[in-house]
């Protein structure tokens, strides 16, 4: 079902989201990075499940995205592909897999979608020479997905983890990247933690549709690490996120009720045993 409750026709395309912008649909992305969340993000009718370099620190346990590698998205988005087949998905290209040169770019990228099958491939930044590796990815028939604000990868050389543009400069300059963006060929761009009024400046300045996060409803679509969303994410709790279920706590409460009853010897009982040979 999609979002709006409605029967969804297909997997969503690039064309799709052009048309959600076009006619004031939000659109509804989620993080997710094996089988059995992208089922579920599946059925709830989410149209686009990003495969994140968060992977890194909500699944592998690393303090950043940086050390992801190429080889550790590629298994995770498989598995992404196999539990929402009909999902439109993209593969979050991790540090260093695109910034040495456009060539090395396009051998990674297309790594991505051969090897993982997915859809399209995210990069970050809107310099002039990120422009040059979308501009030769989408000439290779690669689509690809824009990040400008917050650049996770580039974190220590943003001094941290926080939000962009709040000067005049630094305004400008995010809007002058998302424009040069757009004309290099990106079919949308992800805006991270902006102020509010930023980033619905520059959605309405763009034909291709915004997804934002920490950037205000100004966005033509959102997205949420679903560890955070659904509440698993001890201790994280940032203005922008907010939890949807607390699954957290359910987990805890049933692992707990397990370890209770096995050591009581309470399970496996009778019902969930199996007898032996007929007579």
């Amino acid at each position: 079902m999609a979002a709006d409750g409605s029967k969804r026709k297909g997997r969503p395309s690039l064309r799709h989201f052009l048309e959600m912008k076009r006619d004031g649909r939000p659109i509804v992305a989620m993080t997710a990075y094996d089988v059995q969340f992208a089922r579920l993000v599946e059925e709830a009718g989410v149209d686009l499940i990003l495969v994140g370099d968060s992977l890194g620190q909500v699944v592998l346990g690393y303090d950043s995205t940086i050390p992801v590698t190429l080889d550790e998205m590629i298994h995770h988005a498989r598995a992404v592909r196999r539990g929402a087949p009909d999902t439109f998905v993209v593969l979050d290209m991790p540090f260093l897999t695109y910034q040495v040169s456009p060539e090395e770019a396009l051998r990674n990228a297309g790594r991505a979608l051969k090897e993982a099958g997915v859809h399209a491939v995210k990069i970050e930044g809107g310099g002039e020479r990120m422009c040059e590796v979308v501009s030769r990815l989408v000439t290779a028939g690669i689509p690809v997905m824009g990040h400008v604000g917050l650049t996770p990868q580039s974190v220590h050389a943003l001094g941290g983890y926080r939000v962009q543009g709040r000067t005049d400069e630094g305004a400008k300059r995010l809007m002058v990247e998302a424009r040069a963006l757009e004309e290099a060929g990106v079919f949308g761009i992800v805006l991270e933690l902006l102020p509010a009024e930023l980033a619905r400046s520059i959605s309405e300045s763009l034909t291709v549709p915004t997804v934002g996060i920490g950037a205000g409803p100004g966005c033509d679509g959102q997205v949420l690490v679903i560890y955070d969303a659904l509440g698993l994410n001890k201790g994280f709790s940032p203005k922008f996120l907010k939890c949807f279920a607390d699954l957290r706590t359910a987990a805890l409460d049933g692992l707990e009720a397990y370890a209770e009853e096995v050591r009581a010897g309470s399970y496996p009982a009778s019902e969930h045993s199996f007898s032996g040979p007929e007579a």
